[in-house]
Protein backbone atom coordinates (compact mmCIF):
# COMPACT_ATOMS: atom_id res chain seq x y z
CA UNK A 1 0.00 0.00 0.00
CA UNK A 2 1.29 3.49 -0.75
CA UNK A 3 0.15 6.44 -0.33
CA UNK A 4 0.44 10.06 0.81
CA UNK A 5 -0.77 12.62 3.52
CA UNK A 6 -0.94 15.95 1.79
CA UNK A 7 -2.86 18.15 4.72
CA UNK A 8 -3.57 17.07 8.18
CA UNK A 9 -5.66 18.91 11.06
CA UNK A 10 -6.41 17.82 13.94
CA UNK A 11 -7.73 18.84 17.28
CA UNK A 12 -8.64 15.11 18.43
CA UNK A 13 -8.74 14.61 22.47
CA UNK A 14 -8.70 10.84 23.77
CA UNK A 15 -8.65 9.80 27.24
CA UNK A 16 -5.28 8.23 27.60
CA UNK A 17 -6.40 5.29 28.47
CA UNK A 18 -8.47 4.76 25.91
CA UNK A 19 -5.35 4.84 23.59
CA UNK A 20 -3.45 2.53 25.86
CA UNK A 21 -6.59 -0.12 25.62
CA UNK A 22 -6.66 0.18 21.77
CA UNK A 23 -3.34 -0.75 21.08
CA UNK A 24 -3.46 -3.43 24.16
CA UNK A 25 -5.85 -5.23 22.04
CA UNK A 26 -4.12 -5.79 19.16
CA UNK A 27 -5.54 -4.22 16.64
CA UNK A 28 -5.51 -4.14 12.65
CA UNK A 29 -2.63 -2.36 12.05
CA UNK A 30 -1.68 -1.93 8.42
CA UNK A 31 0.09 -4.64 6.58
CA UNK A 32 3.13 -2.31 6.57
CA UNK A 33 3.36 -1.78 9.92
CA UNK A 34 5.01 -4.56 11.87
CA UNK A 35 4.17 -3.14 15.51
CA UNK A 36 3.64 -0.26 17.26
CA UNK A 37 6.07 1.19 20.16
CA UNK A 38 4.57 3.75 22.53
CA UNK A 39 6.72 6.01 24.53
CA UNK A 40 5.73 8.55 27.25
CA UNK A 41 8.83 11.04 28.02
CA UNK A 42 6.83 13.44 30.99
CA UNK A 43 3.67 14.91 28.87
CA UNK A 44 4.03 13.78 25.62
CA UNK A 45 2.74 10.44 23.81
CA UNK A 46 5.01 9.31 21.08
CA UNK A 47 3.38 6.43 18.69
CA UNK A 48 6.08 4.90 16.65
CA UNK A 49 5.21 2.46 13.45
CA UNK A 50 7.69 -0.27 12.98
CA UNK A 51 8.12 -1.60 9.97
CA UNK A 52 8.11 -4.90 8.72
CA UNK A 53 10.32 -4.20 5.58
CA UNK A 54 13.35 -5.35 5.46
CA UNK A 55 14.72 -2.42 3.57
CA UNK A 56 14.33 0.07 5.73
CA UNK A 57 17.16 0.84 7.51
CA UNK A 58 16.45 0.57 11.55
CA UNK A 59 18.14 4.20 11.48
CA UNK A 60 15.40 5.20 9.00
CA UNK A 61 12.78 7.26 11.26
CA UNK A 62 9.20 5.84 10.69
CA UNK A 63 6.53 7.77 10.69
CA UNK A 64 5.06 8.41 14.74
CA UNK A 65 2.43 9.73 15.98
CA UNK A 66 2.78 12.90 18.60
CA UNK A 67 0.39 14.09 21.47
CA UNK A 68 0.60 15.85 24.78
CA UNK A 69 -0.65 14.75 27.98
CA UNK A 70 -2.73 16.92 30.00
CA UNK A 71 -4.83 16.11 33.08
CA UNK A 72 -8.55 17.42 33.45
CA UNK A 73 -10.49 17.35 35.94
CA UNK A 74 -14.10 15.22 34.72
CA UNK A 75 -17.06 15.58 36.73
CA UNK A 76 -19.80 13.03 37.17
CA UNK A 77 -22.60 15.70 36.54
CA UNK A 78 -22.25 19.46 35.18
CA UNK A 79 -20.46 22.07 37.95
CA UNK A 80 -22.44 25.13 38.72
CA UNK A 81 -22.39 27.59 35.45
CA UNK A 82 -20.41 31.26 36.47
CA UNK A 83 -22.85 33.63 37.87
CA UNK A 84 -23.99 31.88 40.52
CA UNK A 85 -22.60 31.87 44.46
CA UNK A 86 -19.07 30.02 43.75
CA UNK A 87 -19.29 29.07 47.55
CA UNK A 88 -21.11 25.82 49.46
CA UNK A 89 -23.42 25.38 52.17
CA UNK A 90 -22.32 22.96 54.98
CA UNK A 91 -24.66 20.66 54.18
CA UNK A 92 -23.69 20.52 50.81
CA UNK A 93 -21.33 17.44 49.14
CA UNK A 94 -19.05 18.23 46.50
CA UNK A 95 -19.45 17.35 43.44
CA UNK A 96 -17.73 13.75 42.98
CA UNK A 97 -14.82 14.62 39.97
CA UNK A 98 -11.78 12.75 39.03
CA UNK A 99 -8.20 13.54 37.16
CA UNK A 100 -8.41 12.01 33.93
CA UNK A 101 -5.04 11.95 31.28
CA UNK A 102 -5.94 12.79 28.21
CA UNK A 103 -4.08 12.38 24.86
CA UNK A 104 -4.43 15.76 22.68
CA UNK A 105 -3.20 14.89 18.83
CA UNK A 106 -3.18 18.63 18.22
CA UNK A 107 -1.79 20.37 15.39
CA UNK A 108 -1.61 20.03 11.62
CA UNK A 109 0.50 17.49 10.06
CA UNK A 110 4.61 17.93 11.16
CA UNK A 111 2.93 18.49 14.51
CA UNK A 112 1.13 15.39 14.98
CA UNK A 113 2.76 12.72 12.25
CA UNK A 114 5.75 12.93 11.98
CA UNK A 115 8.62 11.75 9.37
CA UNK A 116 7.98 10.24 6.17
CA UNK A 117 8.74 6.49 5.77
CA UNK A 118 5.17 4.87 6.49
CA UNK A 119 3.82 8.18 7.23
CA UNK A 120 0.10 7.18 5.15
CA UNK A 121 -0.01 3.72 6.69
CA UNK A 122 0.69 5.29 10.56
CA UNK A 123 -2.22 8.22 9.43
CA UNK A 124 -4.97 5.13 8.75
CA UNK A 125 -3.83 4.54 12.43
CA UNK A 126 -4.77 8.35 13.69
CA UNK A 127 -7.94 7.83 11.30
CA UNK A 128 -9.06 4.56 13.64
CA UNK A 129 -8.19 6.55 16.81
CA UNK A 130 -10.48 9.67 15.76
CA UNK A 131 -13.67 7.08 15.29
CA UNK A 132 -12.72 6.35 18.83
CA UNK A 133 -12.96 10.28 20.36
CA UNK A 134 -15.66 11.65 22.11
CA UNK A 135 -13.88 15.20 21.24
CA UNK A 136 -12.51 17.05 18.42
CA UNK A 137 -11.99 16.98 14.65
CA UNK A 138 -9.95 15.20 12.07
CA UNK A 139 -9.85 16.42 8.62
CA UNK A 140 -7.21 15.13 6.00
CA UNK A 141 -6.28 15.01 2.48
CA UNK A 142 -4.72 11.93 1.14
CA UNK A 143 -3.70 10.14 -1.93
CA UNK A 144 -3.37 6.74 -2.20
CA UNK A 145 -3.46 4.67 -6.09
CA UNK A 146 -3.65 8.08 -7.76
CA UNK A 147 -6.89 9.32 -6.50
CA UNK A 148 -7.44 11.86 -3.58
CA UNK A 149 -9.63 11.28 -0.64
CA UNK A 150 -10.62 13.92 1.95
CA UNK A 151 -11.53 12.43 5.11
CA UNK A 152 -13.51 14.49 7.91
CA UNK A 153 -14.18 13.05 11.06
CA UNK A 154 -15.85 15.22 14.11
CA UNK A 155 -16.01 13.59 17.80
CA UNK A 156 -15.75 10.04 16.58
CA UNK A 157 -18.04 10.10 13.17
CA UNK A 158 -17.29 10.62 9.50
CA UNK A 159 -18.72 13.22 7.98
CA UNK A 160 -19.01 14.30 4.27
CA UNK A 161 -15.89 15.71 2.82
CA UNK A 162 -14.67 16.58 -0.87
CA UNK A 163 -11.58 17.36 -1.98
CA UNK A 164 -11.51 21.01 -4.12
CA UNK A 165 -9.45 22.21 -6.43
CA UNK A 166 -9.52 25.74 -6.95
CA UNK A 167 -7.39 28.27 -8.69
CA UNK A 168 -4.56 29.95 -6.64
CA UNK A 169 -5.56 34.42 -5.90
CA UNK A 170 -1.09 35.10 -6.40
CA UNK A 171 -1.42 33.13 -9.89
CA UNK A 172 -4.24 36.12 -10.72
CA UNK A 173 -2.28 37.44 -14.11
CA UNK A 174 -2.48 41.16 -15.25
CA UNK A 175 -5.30 42.03 -13.06
CA UNK A 176 -3.06 41.72 -10.29
CA UNK A 177 -3.94 44.25 -7.01
CA UNK A 178 -0.60 43.87 -5.73
CA UNK A 179 2.46 46.69 -5.92
CA UNK A 180 4.10 46.37 -8.77
CA UNK A 181 7.83 47.50 -7.48
CA UNK A 182 9.44 48.23 -10.66
CA UNK A 183 7.50 51.42 -11.82
CA UNK A 184 7.04 52.75 -7.72
CA UNK A 185 7.28 56.26 -7.68
CA UNK A 186 8.13 56.18 -3.84
CA UNK A 187 10.94 54.36 -4.38
CA UNK A 188 14.06 55.81 -6.21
Amino acid sequence: MSGRVFRLHSTLELPLEDVETYFDEDPDLPPEIDDIDITRRNNTLIIKAISDDESISKYTPTAQLKASVTETRVYEEEPPRAGGPQWMDDDEEPIPSELVEFACFKGDRETVLQNTALQYPMFLVLRELALLSEKGTLTAITEQGGELEATRIVEGERRPASVEVVESPQGAGEGDSGINWRDNKFIS
